[in-house]
């Protein structure tokens, strides 16, 4: 007989994998994020301490980081061993036009553990300014990623761009990267045509 701490355990996590999988909870994520990360990009320029070439490449920085923080969790995460991230992902590869994601406190709560270990490693305005710009990275990789799914693109650039993920749901071992095929070159993941 299970416990009632097992059991309320249990209740818990079953509520939050359903919330999981509403347009409610993907679109929350955003209401949370959004403000999150500018609140932490306003703080990183508050001090005026920072000149522009500073905040440029710190910004730049950020959106470097992102693109492996996406490639890593994206392929060793989702596609790994970590079995409950897995299994969420692969109700996305079942049905792309669902809105299975993540619960949408536990991106900002990632975030929130990434800026800390980032103050202790460096000064706070540029911790503040890179978590910023990780997240807001992040916000623009989720709208990035859903239009892939509900929007027919016409744009040539765009088209292609949208090509790269549609076939990482055909070719799971490939293609890891949305925003960027980058990492996806860099570790030899990008999809190949066979000849």
């Amino acid at each position: 007989m299970q416990s009632k701490s097992m059991l309320l355990l249990d209740t818990l996590l079953n509520a939050i994998s359903m919330l999981s999988k509403t347009p409610l909870n993907y679109w929350a994520e955003f209401a949370v994020d959004i403000p999150f990360g500018a609140v932490l990009i306003f703080a990183g320029l508050r001090s005026n301490e920072l000149g522009p070439i500073a905040v440029v490449l710190t910004i730049l920085l950020g959106l470097f980081l992102f693109s492996f923080i996406e490639y890593s969790f994206h392929r060793w995460l989702f596609h790994g061993s970590a079995q409950i991230m897995a299994q969420g992902h692969r109700a996305h590869h079942e049905n792309p036009l669902g809105y299975d994601s993540l619960p949408f406190f536990l991106p900002a709560l990632i975030l929130l553990a990434l800026t800390g270990v980032l103050v202790l490693l460096m000064p706070v305005k540029y911790a503040f300014l890179l978590t910023g710009a990780i997240t807001l990275s992040y916000v623009i990789y989720g709208l990035w990623h859903f239009t892939i799914h509900h929007h027919l693109f016409h744009n040539v650039f765009a088209r292609n761009w949208a090509a790269n993920h549609h076939i990482h749901h055909y070719h799971v071992d490939t293609n890891f990267g949305v925003t960027t095929p980058l990492w996806d070159i860099v570790f030899g993941t990008r999809y190949r045509r066979a000849s």
